[in-house]
């Protein structure tokens, strides 16, 4: 959608977060930021192209000047309403003109910048071409945590979006479950997200039974049979921010080791949220989840990492895995959703969206984390 993330988000708001994205890449030694279409424009300006395509757009950021956004001639109209809105100078391009000419006279010709994961390698190798003396560098690496820290707005977005999946899950716990497919199932999901205020459905993942040991099995033709262990994975985007969520529920009752395997998993889960305060590293959230599922004989069928950040993607920095050394701090959103797989058999996956306050940390999902049986 074009235009701007919904308010409370104003000039000021874009225009302080693109100072703060200036200081910060002046600190690590970048001579600016060059941001192509897509989340940290997003974050950055409010502005989405009608469609993103070989055409270039760009936001070019650097010290001492006033933020660009370069843009195609045809496209200026909207991109006018959203440079408005984000306090923007807007240098549009015709087609026939080389567009990389144009942003290189809004840069010094020499120095390393900081460039979005996104853009285009047709693009970079333009940028390359029309400034031989310029390096770039990936903006995740050398600004991991630009978008991490969310403000108060932000975290009411947040908040608002975690409620909303909070409530899918509530109603999709109601539906019959057996004899139905995976992929019925996640179009229940999808349908009570955009019921619930959702914009964009990111995934619906549901893993019954063996699927649910590929923790990114997401749906399929599989008829859901009573004894089934099934992972409910689903999130997207409310008023341009995401919500993540994951219960495992069980189509009539479960086994004793289905039960004590869900129950790990829960008490992993819990364990990886009470880690969560200012200070700690980002690598010790993991490991409090993952001690209990190591002491528990589990360790091997832990697979992936117990967080990754959120905001206006579904996934972003931080991460919460071992060798991330970021401290937390307060503001910061990210998931704490350990698992066990048991190949061919089942899974277990338990997911919050956690915020970090000024004391320790506080969830976003609010549903029950004990097992609920479904029909």
């Amino acid at each position: 959608m074009t235009g701007s993330t919904p308010a409370p988000f104003t000039a000021a708001d874009y225009g302080a977060r693109m100072e703060r994205a200036v200081r910060s890449a002046a600190d690590a030694g970048l001579a600016g930021l060059l941001v192509a279409p897509g989340p940290d424009m997003v974050w950055l300006t409010g502005y989405t192209p009608t469609a993103v395509t070989e055409r270039l757009t760009l936001l070019v950021l650097a010290p001492g000047r006033d933020p660009v956004l370069v843009v195609p001639t045809l496209e200026a109209p909207d991109a006018e309403q959203a440079a408005g809105a984000a306090a923007l100078t807007l240098r549009d391009w015709t087609d026939g003109k080389d567009p990389y000419a144009v942003t290189a006279g809004l840069v010094d010709d020499r120095g390393r910048f900081g460039i979005s994961d996104n853009t285009w390698a047709m693009h970079l190798l333009g940028l390359q071409r029309a400034l031989p003396g310029t390096s770039y560098a990936s903006l995740t690496d050398a600004l991991p945590m630009l978008r991490a820290v969310k403000d108060a707005a932000e975290l009411e977005l947040l908040a608002a979006a975690g409620a909303a999946a909070d409530l899918a899950f509530e109603e999709i716990r109601k539906v019959s479950f057996a004899g139905r497919r995976e992929s019925d199932v996640g179009q229940d999901l999808a349908g009570l997200l955009r019921r619930f205020g959702h914009s964009q459905v990111d995934f619906t993942i549901v893993g019954s039974g063996p699927n649910g040991a590929n923790p990114h099995h997401e749906v399929g033709d599989r008829v859901i049979r009573p004894g089934d262990m099934v992972v409910l994975d689903f999130g997207g985007l409310k008023d341009g921010y995401g919500s993540d969520t994951t219960r495992t529920v069980h189509v009539g009752e479960p086994t004793e080791e289905e039960r004590q395997v869900h129950d790990v998993v829960r008490a992993a889960q819990e364990a990886g949220f009470q880690a969560v305060r200012p200070g700690v590293a980002c690598q010790d959230v993991d490991r409090a989840a993952r001690a209990v599922i190591t002491d528990a004989g589990y360790g091997e069928y832990f697979i992936h990492r117990t967080g990754h950040g959120i905001g206006v993607t579904t996934h972003e920095p931080p991460y919460m895995i071992e060798g991330e050394e970021q401290p937390l701090v307060p503001g910061m959103c990210f998931s704490v959703e350990p698992g066990i797989y048991l190949p061919g058999r089942f899974g277990v996956r338990i997911e919050d969206i956690v915020t970090v306050t000024e004391d320790g940390g506080r969830r976003l999902n609010n549903t029950t984390r004990e097992m609920v049986i479904v029909e």
